[in-house]
């Protein structure tokens, strides 16, 4: 006999049981485009040789690791982008997110102004947002005034 949604009897879960997301990090392996992602920044990152076939990525190459990296990899989109951060955390390793290209400049801004007013402001995501205004052709900023911020921020933290 089935239940609503075609589910069989054994399998439906009890009224009221919260299901639990899959836990991230070392109890769940990487799948293998994310293992092959991070193999490559491995060799970038830490100058690790991994192996071939299945891997974990060792602590220093997670503590090495930044979403921008992430972002620009070969082959790692948002969804292995996510994955990987989700499984740096799992391991005790938090890395933050870039700031999302969506949304208003005035949004982009409060959130910057957020992130400093708690003392977690990092010259990354200055370049992001200032990029993104520059881009944007922001009055609010002066635009030659933005372009030098990027400048001196890119050489002075790289």
């Amino acid at each position: 006999m089935f239940e609503p949604r075609n589910r069989p009897a054994g399998r439906r879960a009890p009224v009221g049981a919260v299901q639990a997301k899959p836990a991230p990090g070392p109890m769940k392996t990487l799948s293998v485009r994310a293992q092959n992602v991070l193999k490559e920044l491995a060799v970038e990152l830490t100058c690790e040789q991994p192996p071939k076939g299945t891997w974990s990525p060792s602590r220093e190459l997670l503590l090495a690791l930044s979403a921008e990296r992430l972002a620009s990899a070969r082959n790692c989109g948002p969804h292995t982008m996510r994955e990987i951060i989700d499984w740096a955390q799992g391991c005790g390793v938090t890395i933050k997110p870039v700031i999302r290209p969506g949304g208003s400049l005035p949004d982009m801004w409060a959130g910057l102004i957020a992130n400093a007013s708690a003392g977690g402001l990092t010259s990354a995501e200055i370049v992001s947002a200032l990029q993104r205004s520059i881009r944007r052709k922001s009055v609010r900023i002066p635009i030659a005034f933005q372009v030098i911020l990027v400048k001196i921020l890119l050489s002075s933290f790289e």
